[in-house]
This record gives C-alpha cells, sequence and structure tokens, in this order.
C-alpha cells in the first residue's frame, strides 16, 4: 500500500538536492518516491542509503513526509527479507548487546581514564539489556531480522 501523500509530488527535486547521503552515494530521494509509486523497491540498494537526517522532509515545498516514507518503505522491504547484510549485523548487535553499535573495552576503558562514566545505557544498567531483549521479542523484530 502506498502513502497517498507521494502522489503529491511534483518533482521539483529539492528532496535530492537537500541530501548529504546522495553526494556520496547513489542515492536519489526523488526516484525513490517516484519508483516506489510505480513499483516495488524493495529490492533496491538506494532505499538503504537514507541516514534519515530529515533534510529532504523539511525542505520539501509539499510538506511530503519523505523520510517518514523512506522508512515505511524499508519496513515493507524488511517484512519480505529484504535487509543488507550491514543493517542486519547491526539488527543482531542491538539484539545482543542492547545497542546498535556496541561501545567496546577500548572505548569504556577511554571514558574511564577521562572521568566519563558508563553512558546511561544497557552497558550501565545490565538487567535492561533482558528488557531490550523481551520488548524485541515480543515484536517480533528478532525473527524479522533472521536469515
Amino acid at each position: 500500500m502506498k502513502s497517498s501523500e507521494i502522489l503529491t509530488c511534483f518533482q521539483c527535486g529539492t528532496c535530492t538536492g537537500s541530501c548529504p547521503s546522495g553526494r556520496y552515494t547513489s542515492l536519489n530521494v526523488r526516484w525513490i518516491i517516484k519508483d516506489s509509486i510505480r513499483k516495488d523497491i524493495s529490492g533496491d540498494l538506494e532505499l538503504w542509503m537514507c541516514t534519515t537526517c530529515y533534510n529532504c522532509q523539511e525542505r520539501c515545498p509539499r510538506g511530503i513526509k519523505i523520510t517518514d516514507e523512506i522508512l515505511r518503505l524499508r519496513s515493507v522491504a524488511v517484512k519480505k527479507g529484504k535487509v543488507l547484510p550491514a543493517h542486519r549485523a547491526v539488527c543482531r548487535y542491538l539484539i545482543e548487546t542492547g545497542h546498535a553499535i556496541p561501545i567496546d573495552d577500548l572505548h569504556i576503558s577511554t571514558r574511564e581514564q577521562i572521568g566519563l562514566a558508563a553512558p546511561e545505557t544497557v552497558q550501565k544498567y545490565k538487567k535492561a539489556l533482558n528488557d531490550v531483549k523481551t520488548l524485541l521479542k515480543s515484536t517480533g523484530f528478532d525473527e524479522l531480522i533472521k536469515e
């Protein structure tokens, strides 16, 4: 199901011109929006190149929630099992450690040396990791990211 809001896009290109990821990758936000209207793009690599900075959404003259639509399209892709290996790895880290990018021993040591406590996350509150795992399991997230 397509968002009816994206049908109001008149392809001005403001989204693409505002996209920092598009400067360094093949991401073209305008094409994603245009193509998603006509076909299934759940297998397109560019869908995963968006960093969700919201520049496109903030600048859209029509007020289209472009980033939200990209996230919706990603959700559709995930439900179809189309997740890039790097994203699966981040999801596995989240399930295993409670962090998408866990803080390693070197950074924990560095924090201690400069007088910073452990961050207010499951790194500091170990019991919270079980809560995170329970939450992710209850939503079926763990099943969605299986290979």
